[in-house]
């Protein structure tokens, strides 16, 4: 694979990482939210500890920032899967375009690519390194 051939890889696997950010920012809220749901009150004649609530408090607010910040990766998300749908609709060859799509918007495996295509795993990395030459990379994100 050539230089450019690379830059437009690494161009069209954006949505794959910002998609994984999301997918890891759930597991932390998820994570989060099983600590949270744990806390067991007990009672007693001490004082009470101010740090229990805040402890919970705090798990809280953790969840509520990063579900906000999931809302942005999220909006973030559909901004460059629209740009990368824009230079595949570009590729002229359906067939290109079909793997592409496959491949960078719906993160399907290279097997899998195979099977759908009906091609050997072999040709499914020859069309893709031909596909790759067909993208056009906007300017500014190449």
């Amino acid at each position: 694979m050539n230089k450019q051939q690379i830059a437009t890889k690494n161009y069209l696997m954006r949505a794959y990482r910002v998609d994984q950010r999301i997918e890891n920012k759930m597991e932390q809220i998820a994570n989060l939210h099983e600590l949270a749901t744990k806390a067991t009150v007990t009672y007693s004649d001490l004082p009470k500890s101010k740090r229990y609530g805040s402890r919970i408090e705090d798990a809280v607010v953790k969840i509520m920032d990063l579900e906000n910040e999931i809302n942005g990766d999220v909006l973030e998300l559909v901004e460059i899967k629209s740009q990368i749908m824009d230079s595949i609709k570009a590729v002229q060859d359906p067939e290109l375009q079909l793997l592409l799509e496959l491949r960078y918007l719906n993160y399907v495996s290279w097997e899998q690519i195979a099977v759908k295509l009906n091609f050997s795993i072999d040709n499914v990395f020859k069309l893709h390194k031909k596909a790759l030459d067909c993208v056009v990379v906007p300017e500014g994100l190449q």
